[in-house]
């Protein structure tokens, strides 16, 4: 497999500094580590990113995380594997990440749900990092980016 053309992040050096600087200021809250990764994951399950499904699994295997963790969070609600704020979290990302697919892209339970959890700059990390990787799914797929050649 080849991608259809070089990365838009080497073709525009400045957009690869701005993407790193999203995901850099999206730590800058108490959110944990985890969570971002759970994000990540689940958002390029939801948009078939083999790139960043790959990356992020890995991470996480890499910090720590249970197998079970890692197989399990496209079934996420029907496991027992995760607590309350990062199903919350996980809810809002699948909602933040179909936004066409439901006339209340994200309804009042799923909002909720997650702000009686995270506090608003919480919320801001949770919503920052959502988009992000959802910016890198959406370049991945466009130009077919394989698996480990990026």
């Amino acid at each position: 497999m080849q991608a259809r053309m070089s990365h838009p992040v080497q073709v525009h050096p400045d957009a690869m500094k701005a993407l790193y600087a999203l995901s850099t200021a999206t730590k800058d809250s108490t959110v944990p580590a985890t969570t971002h990764h759970l994000i990540h994951l689940r958002a390029s399950q939801i948009n078939g990113c083999s790139v960043c499904v790959d990356m992020h699994a890995r991470e996480m295997k890499e910090a720590g995380e249970k197998d079970e963790r890692i197989w399990a969070v496209g079934a996420w609600r029907e496991s027992p594997y995760f607590t309350d704020a990062e199903r919350a979290a996980l809810a809002l990302t699948e909602s933040v990440t179909r936004l066409a697919d439901r006339p209340d892209p994200v309804p009042d339970d799923v909002w909720d749900a997650a702000a009686d959890i995270y506090d608003e700059k919480e919320l801001s990390s949770l919503l920052l990092s959502i988009a992000g990787i959802n910016v890198w799914n959406r370049l991945n797929a466009a130009i077919r980016q394989p698996v480990g050649t990026f």
